[in-house]
């Protein structure tokens, strides 16, 4: 048997190529939706991709599943959760599927999968028990999707807080600690494979570590430690959750009703300055920070290309928009499968940082400041701090009657900002902030934006009100 994990940093995302090399056939779990990569992987280890398959419809990225199906490749995909979450766009299609359920098996070549219905994560969920027919006669491992990562479980409050559903996390959270009671019982030598690393956001305490083994978690895990009662599991599975990025709702739509086939990636052309600027069309400058706030176009986005690129995009950029690019050449091709990835194919063109800087038409600057001057400021009764952090941060500790909005969030609650006052943005080290800022600009609030670490605040202004109660 071959298998080998596949990990994108950025979407801290695993897919797995498995293949039988007696048959030759392989199959990928969990494919990204830029299948090319999984074809020259197979080829080059002398495989033929014959099946691919998800173990959930996925709210972090595009599936793959759909481009494999238009090439006539056979998809596997959960029929469990319900009516309401159905891949969509395979029902009563003309493509080669087969439609799972728990207690199902099915084979490549000399490796079976056995199904095994884990809902909670997401209502469909499903995990695949391995087993290398050849060798042995039970499973080595299980391909866990979204349901058991490496020292956490899946997230169950997404279908509420990133698609809507009001009312859905205690349900899912209840479902989600009758699999981990299942899990329980699996042979404790297993190995387990996640869909995600550290750094998703599908869970709230993901390890770095690729893998992990049945015994090791239900020793380890903190999820599973809570897993005394059902009461005790769900507050601890619900408590602490980061914001879902605001694009996981539309890629659970996307991915239940079926993305667009891409077939090659975008190809945009390289443009004048002056031409993009004329076309109204959305520009995502990937530019460092500091250049960004120094000048630049008018209502372009800031999204520095760097780990956070396609969740910045994908948040904060209209899916149905032409883009545009301002980015480094050398950068470009990745750049196209980050946003592809995330839904984002409407790639047009694109300019260098050079062409912009060498570009004698008129630039938008954003003030950058500190905390110290935030301070100033906020005595002037014209300014509003907005803190860009997690709740969880900021419940931790906050600047006075500071708004908080998680900045992958903002683009849906900009109602909830005022017009008439002065924006002071932070962060915890000015990164976030800096995102934030920039599409605040676009849609012409007055920015500042503080590039400071908010442990200088702490430890100079609110130690300092800390000394001053005590003497009162």
């Amino acid at each position: 048997m071959f298998f080998k994990q596949l990990f994108d940093k950025k979407l801290a995302q695993y897919s797995y190529l498995i293949g039988c090399q007696a048959s030759g056939d392989a199959i990928i779990v969990d494919p990204m939706r830029d299948i090319d990569q999984y074809y020259e992987l197979a080829e080059s280890e002398g495989l033929s991709i014959t099946a691919a398959t998800d173990t959930h419809i996925h709210a972090d990225y595009v599936s793959g599943l759909r481009e494999f199906a238009e090439r006539g490749i056979k998809v596997y995909a959960s029929d469990e959760g319900g009516r309401d979450w159905k891949y969509e766009w395979l029902l009563e299609s003309d493509y080669n599927y087969e439609l799972i359920t728990d207690g199902d098996s099915f084979s490549i070549g000399n490796i079976s999968f056995d199904v095994v219905h884990t809902p909670g994560h997401t209502p469909e969920s499903v995990s695949f028990l391995l087993t290398d027919g050849a060798a042995a006669d039970e499973p080595m491992g299980i391909l866990t999707g979204d349901f058991v990562f490496v020292g956490d479980v899946g997230r169950p409050d997404l279908l509420e807080t990133a698609a809507g559903q009001e009312g859905a996390m205690q349900p899912a959270a209840k479902e989600l600690y009758q699999s981990v009671v299942q899990f329980k019982s699996l042979p404790e030598y297993l190995q387990v494979w996640p869909a995600h690393g550290s750094g998703s956001a599908c869970g709230k305490a993901l390890g770095s570590v690729p893998e992990s083994t049945v015994g090791y978690e239900l020793r380890f895990s903190p999820a599973f430690n809570a897993a005394t009662t059902e009461r005790e599991f769900v507050d601890f599975v619900l408590d602490g959750q980061p914001e879902p990025p605001l694009y996981f709702g539309r890629m659970k739509k996307v991915n239940k009703e079926g993305p667009a086939v891409l077939g090659t990636l975008p190809n945009p052309k390289r443009m004048s300055v002056d031409e993009i600027v004329n076309t109204e069309a959305l520009i995502v400058d990937t530019r460092e920070a500091a250049d960004y706030m120094d000048g630049h176009l008018a209502g372009s986005l800031l999204a520095v290309f760097n780990g956070s690129f396609n969740t910045i995009a994908g948040s904060y950029a209209d899916a149905e928009e032409d883009l545009y690019l301002v980015i480094d050449e050398d950068n470009l091709e990745e750049a196209i499968r980050d946003l592809v990835r995330v839904g984002l194919d409407n790639i047009k063109g694109y300019v260098t940082p050079q062409m912009l800087n060498d570009w004698e038409g008129p630039l938008t600057s954003i003030d950058v400041i500190d905390f110290d001057t935030t301070e100033e400021y906020r005595k002037d009764g014209n300014s509003v701090v907005l803190d860009v952090r997690k709740a969880t941060e900021f419940a931790e500790g906050h600047l006075p009657d500071a708004i908080n909005i998680a900045h992958t969030r903002l683009a849906d609650k900009l109602d909830q900002l005022p017009r008439d006052k002065q924006l002071l943005v932070h962060c915890a080290a000015g990164g976030r902030a800096s995102y934030a800022s920039g599409l605040l600009d676009k849609e012409g609030f007055d920015v500042q934006w503080v590039d400071d670490d908010y442990e200088n605040w702490e430890q100079k202004y609110a130690k300092n009100k800390s000394k001053a109660a005590v003497q009162k």
